[in-house]
This record gives C-alpha cells, structure tokens and sequence, in this order.
C-alpha cells in the first residue's frame, strides 16, 4: 500500500512533465515549418570585404589649399601633385581631347573623405583622378574588363578611362574609335629571364612565397589561403605596381610550368592573378567579380597588399563554398533539428498519451461543460483531461490558420495543471480552462468536424 501511494504521488508532478515536454514538442514543430530557400552548399566562413577607415588606406598625403589648386590648374592643362601616381599614354589622350580646353587634376591615393572634397572644389579642373579613380563633370570612368583592370592596378594605366571620359565630356562618345584607340593601353609583359625566374622560384621551394622590394604585403595569410584552395601549399609571389612604359615580367604562366599542382597567387600592386589547379574554371570570373564589387574603391585608396590579398582570397572561399564549377564541397554539420524534426509529431503523441495515462487515477468521471457540471475539484479535473484529450484528437486537423491557436489552448491546459497540483483557487483554475476552451473552440470551427467544438465533445464524452 506504501508502495502504490508513493507511486501516486509521483505521477502528479510525472504527468505535468511529461506534458510540458509534449507542448515543446509541437511548439518546435511549429516553428519549424517556416522554411526559406537556400541555394547555397555550404556556409562560408569568411565574407569578402574592404575594411574602410582603419586599414591602412588613408596614405597622409597632403593638398595644396583650394584657391592654390585652383591656380595651378589655370596655368597648366595637366597637374600633377605630390604623390600622384596615374599615368597614361599622352599621345591618345592628346588625340582625344582635341582643340577642346580639357584640363587635368591628378591628385595621390589615399586621401581622406575630406580631402577628396577638397580636390572636387577645384571648379576649373575638367577631369579628377584620385589615385586611379578618374571622373569629371557628371561621370565617372571605370574599367569593364580584366584587361582594364590590369592596366589600372598592375601598372596605374588610365589611358582608357580618361579617353572614354573625354569622349563622354566631349558628347561623342558614340564616334568611329580612332586607329591607336585600339592599342594596348599599357606597357607589354614579357617572359622573366631565367635569373628572374630561379630567384622567384628558390624562395617559394624555402617557404612558399616571395615579396619584392616595394611590396607593401607583411606575410602570406596562409590560413585565409587554405581556406580559398583547400590547401597549405598556396604559394604567393607579391610584386610592386609595375612601370607603365616598360615590359613587365610575367611570372604566373612559368611558375605553374614548375609547380603544376599547387595554387599560385601572383600579386602586381593591387593585381591579382591566379594560376593553378582549376584556373580555367573560376580564375576570371573571381577576377571579374572582385574588381567590378572592390575596383571603385581600391582605385581611390592605398590599401596596403596585404588587405587586397586577404579580400581576394575571402572571395575565392565564397565562390569554393558555394559549389561553382564543380569545386570540391567542404563539410557541412548536420543540422540537429532538420534530423529531429520528423520525430517531433510522435513524441508529442507519447507524452500526450502518457499523461493521459497519469491522470487516469485522478478522474472519478467526466465532467461537462454546462449543465451536468461535476462538484469540486475533482470536476475541475476532469475538465482538464477532457479538453486535453479534444486537443490531442484535433492536433492532426490543424493547418497554419489554426496552429497558434492550439499552441494557446495546450499552454493555458499545462498552465491550469500546474495551478491544480499546486493547489490554487478553483477559480484560477477555471479561468485558465476557459482560455483553453475559447481556443479550442476556434480550432473547432475552423476544422469544420462535427464534434470537435469543446461543448459537443464533452457532452459526447459522457454519452
């Protein structure tokens, strides 16, 4: 008799366990059926970005006043300050500006905001160019192709951006292109030399990577390269802005004769080439990508290699994680609750169930609703299984329209159990069964189920 005393008191606070579990239950289930479109195979775990403001972009340059500025653009067509560092081929700039009175303000990268404004209010300089960054009147010139940016960024060449801005200034942009228009914008590349070919590639055998003098890049980020390659043998050759006028060597295409299956990265200013396993896969459109998103402000600023290289390789990443051109998919976790979420339903039933099963004991008989009310607490009781049962039943007629509902009716029945065994006023108690009955009811007339409004249902009970 102990025994089955002790296991009755247990089973009061069991079966109010058991429910609250049942109510988590199909309230993650609910939740849950929220779903949005991925189209992604796996989450990056870098995004790339330009840091602006504390990167190192802000080159401390300094202006001449406005009405200085002004001046010297009234005295000369082209000016060029301190730092500056555009060029461009003054044969088909020349060509292009005519007899028309175009004039030229060249200014170094790496101003500030302000400074930049300072540059703006120069009102007679027909044309601006902020590092390589080249606008005039309502316009701004930008390079479209990889070859474009090459030019710009390798070499500082803004022969092309300036011959269209003139054009556009001019209103004929739309004329028959001039026979040296077509010319290569900057210097040609050339084959290293065997000496500089064994000097690049002794130092990439030593420790992976090489760094010219005049390179602004501290270390390779051999962590944000494993990433990009998934690899840690990404080698990584930096090398300063090359001279407009002169052959550049150009080290990619021999460097991936002597190392066919490593990543190479080869850097000329803010240039970046790729040159490796995959190459013809995702090299240009990563390289299209990078310099149309980052161009703008790369072309105004002097970010140090080391953050353009970072920013490259962050965009690799997001090109590899997203499952292009048949790269290789990194691993992605499983996702806990997309497993469980099947399960959901059938533990909620369980635990449904099993209360049901604990406060069997605890119920002398049914109890209607109006009318036939049964005196006392024990009435009280039964109420409270007989809705929860009304729940239970209905749970699997619901649809968006009335899951909110259910939701409310099993919290206000969980919160009406615990309010019973910890013996509250039987009027609390009924007004949190009244709450459940109002949101059953709505679920009732939603469903449209002759027998599933609270009043018809425990009447039927006691049938």
């Amino acid at each position: 008799m102990l025994d089955r005393r002790r296991l009755q008191r247990l089973a009061g606070p069991t079966r109010w366990v058991v429910l609250g579990i049942a109510v988590a239950s199909v309230t993650a289930f609910l939740v849950a059926q929220r779903q949005s479109t991925d189209t992604t195979y796996g989450r990056s775990p870098s995004t790339a970005t330009i840091t602006e403001g504390s990167a190192g972009e802000i080159s401390g340059a300094t202006l001449p006043s406005v009405e200085e500025m002004t001046a010297m653009v009234a005295a000369e067509r082209v000016v060029r300050l301190p730092g500056a560092v555009a060029e461009w081929d003054t044969g088909r700039v020349s060509a292009a500006i005519g007899t028309s009175d175009v004039r030229i303000l060249v200014a170094p990268p790496g101003l500030t905001k302000d400074q930049q404004g300072e540059v703006r209010k120069v009102e007679n300089a027909t044309i601006r160019v902020l590092g390589t960054k080249v606008s005039g009147g309502f316009y701004q010139a930008s390079g479209s192709t990889l070859t474009e940016w090459r030019d710009q960024f390798a070499r500082n060449d803004v022969t092309g951006q300036l011959v269209e801005l003139i054009r556009a200034l001019r209103k004929d942009a739309g004329r028959p292109a001039a026979a040296d228009d077509d010319a290569a914008g900057g210097g040609v590349w050339r084959d290293p030399t065997a000496a500089e070919l064994d000097t690049v590639a002794a130092a990439l055998r030593a420790d992976g990577r090489y760094i010219a003098s005049g390179a602004t890049i501290k270390a390779a980020p051999a962590k944000a390269a494993e990433e990009a390659f998934g690899t840690r043998s990404t080698l990584v050759v930096a090398l300063p802005v090359q001279p407009r006028d002169t052959p550049a060597p150009r080290f990619g295409p021999r460097l991936a004769e002597l190392f066919p299956d490593r990543p190479i990265v080869v850097m000329y200013g803010a240039w970046i080439e790729y040159h490796g396993p995959h190459t013809a896969d995702f090299a240009d459109v990563t390289a299209a990508s990078f310099y149309a998103r980052f161009g703008n402000r790369l072309s105004a600023y002097a970010y140090p290699q080391d953050n353009v290289l970072g920013a490259y390789l962050a965009l690799v990443t997001d090109v590899r994680y997203a499952g292009l051109f048949d790269r290789p998919l990194p691993y992605r976790p499983v996702d806990p609750l997309r497993v469980a979420l099947p399960v959901l339903p059938w533990l909620f039933a369980a635990c449904v169930a099993a209360f049901l099963v604990l406060s069997a004991r605890a119920l002398p008989g049914p109890r209607p609703p109006k009318g036939l009310a049964v005196a006392g607490r024990d009435g009280v009781r039964a109420r409270l299984a007989g809705l929860t049962a009304l729940a239970v039943e209905v749970s699997g007629l619901t649809d968006n329209r009335t899951d909110a509902a259910l939701t409310r009716a099993i919290s206000s029945l969980g919160a009406a159990g615990k309010a019973l065994d910890a013996q509250l006023p039987d009027q609390h108690v009924r007004g949190l069964l009244d709450d459940a009955e109002r949101e059953l009811d709505s679920v009732g007339r939603a469903v449209g189920v002759a027998g599933y409004r609270p009043a018809e249902y425990l009447r039927g009970r006691l049938a």
